[in-house]
C-alpha cells in the first residue's frame, strides 16, 4: 500500500465517493466536492497517476485502478468508523462529527483503528 499525505487520501476518497454516486469524476467535480481550485485537483491527480492509483486521460474522466480502489475503500471506511463512534457513542452532531472524522482517519494508527472497530461491534451486539 502506498503511504499518501492526508490530503491525497483526501482525493481517492472523493474520487471514489463521486463514482459510487454518480458513476464518473471529473476534474471540476473533485475541486466542488473537496472546495479546492481546478488546479490543486490536476496537481493531486498528476501525483496519484503517477503512484498508479488513478486512471486519466487529459480532459476525461477520473477513475481509480484496482489499487487505488482498494485504498479509497480502506480511508472511507476509516471516516465512516470515526463518524458512528462520534455520532452514535458519543452523541456529537452529524456536520461536527463529518468535519472531525475527515481529520481522524488520516492520523489514528491502525491499532487503534482496529480496537475502536472491535469496541463498537461489541457495543452493537449489547444492543441486540
Amino acid at each position: 500500500m502506498v503511504k499518501l499525505s492526508s490530503s491525497l487520501e483526501d482525493y481517492i476518497e472523493a474520487i471514489y465517493i463521486l463514482v459510487q454516486q454518480g458513476g464518473e469524476a471529473r476534474l471540476t467535480d473533485v475541486a466542488d466536492f473537496l472546495n479546492v481550485s481546478q488546479p490543486s485537483v490536476s496537481r493531486a491527480i498528476g501525483t496519484l497517476k503517477d503512484a498508479g492509483l488513478v486512471v486519466h486521460e487529459s480532459y476525461g474522466q477520473i477513475s481509480l485502478s484496482p489499487k487505488g480502489k482498494t485504498q479509497a475503500k480502506k480511508v472511507l471506511g476509516r471516516h465512516m468508523l470515526f463518524k458512528r463512534f462520534l455520532t452514535d457513542t458519543l452523541g456529537v452532531d452529524e456536520a461536527t462529527a463529518e468535519k472531525d472524522a475527515c481529520r481522524m482517519e488520516h492520523v489514528v494508527s491502525g491499532e487503534t483503528i482496529e480496537k475502536l472497530h472491535a469496541y463498537l461491534e461489541s457495543e452493537k451486539k449489547k444492543e441486540v
